[in-house]
């Protein structure tokens, strides 16, 4: 009976967790080259940036909210860290942290206008996606293609005990997001005013304060994401992060967090996200035509939802 109720309560995050595997298998016969070393850091380099990104969107739909700007801030810190270091001669970390911080006051400010501004998300944070985008084309228009430094690339290129640095930086981010919403107060207490706003409100739980951090942290992921983008192409496109939006909520929405809010764990952001960049190297590894895999990744949002929903219609 423990075991058939956890299958119950977690079923589309096993789910996807089996769906992982089979298509691994499937992919480790297609071609010889999928299961090497090498690929599989591939892909957990490919992975990285999108569950760095996925593990604040996963915190946001947590608290029943969404997330539509991610894309734009992490274009957003890559401009203005590369505005400041390239074209205006600042320290690279300086500029690092410059641009961290003005995407964090970015996702802080889509927070402020979702609670007091009476804002449903969806609109706030597509406003927000189209306002942070017109800010990357406007200081970007002089250098649209700005290179950094050498050294600043070892975030992307470089390895820590022959692990890279990009997964490196995805695992503690993991760690850091599990420890924030199982073993601290303002973890229980997004999962409350997702769970049930009015009764969170009854029970003294400050709602203004933690939807605003909800979204200041995802703020935070998608400027860390930034980084190591940025990092790895080595140069700062002001395309960087179109589509990125879609590709976080499909990783959160694969691994079981409801869209409703008040239900949703980290692990299954986990498997989301690594079925997404296994999906994606592997279609590339046999040579299936790129364009096919937004339609798989649009077929796949579509089952999960569908899957989200009827264990909704089930309870």
């Amino acid at each position: 009976m423990k075991l058939d109720r956890i299958f119950r309560e977690n079923r589309q995050p096993i789910i996807a967790a089996l769906s992982l595997v089979v298509i691994v298998i499937l992919l480790s016969f297609l071609s010889e080259y999928f299961l090497t070393v090498s690929n599989l850091f591939n892909i957990g380099k490919q992975a990285s940036i999108n569950l760095i990104i996925a593990l604040g969107m996963t915190v946001v739909i947590i608290s029943a909210g969404i997330d539509l700007s991610v894309g734009s801030l992490l274009a957003l810190t890559i401009s203005v860290t590369a505005v400041l270091s390239v074209a205006n001669g600042i320290n690279i970390v300086l500029a690092s942290f410059i641009g961290i911080a003005v995407t964090i006051v970015a996702g802080t400010l889509n927070g402020i206008i979702v609670q007091y501004g009476k804002v449903p998300a969806f609109i706030a944070t597509l406003g927000t996606m189209g306002v942070a985008r017109g800010v990357v084309l406007l200081i970007s228009s002089g250098h649209p293609s700005m290179s950094f430094p050498a050294g600043f690339l070892w975030i992307a290129d470089g390895t820590i005990a022959d692990v890279p640095v990009p997964i490196l930086i995805s695992l503690l981010m993991v760690i850091a997001t599990v420890v924030l919403l199982k073993y601290t107060r303002l973890g229980r207490e997004i999962y409350a005013i997702g769970g049930n706003e009015e009764a969170a409100r009854l029970s003294g739980i400050n709602i203004p304060l933690v939807r605003i951090a909800t979204y200041s942290i995802s703020g935070f992921c998608c400027a860390l994401g930034g980084i190591v983008f940025a990092a790895r192409v080595g140069a700062a496109p002001p395309s960087a992060g179109m589509g990125y939006e879609l590709n976080a909520i499909a990783a959160v929405i694969i691994g079981g967090t409801s869209l409703s809010g008040g239900r949703g764990n980290v692990l299954g952001t986990v498997v989301g996200a690594f079925l997404m960049a296994v999906i994606s190297n592997g279609l590339n590894i046999i040579d299936v035509d790129p364009y096919w895999q937004g339609i798989v990744i649009g077929s796949i949002i579509v089952f999960a939802v569908m899957m989200s929903n009827l264990r909704s219609s089930q309870r």
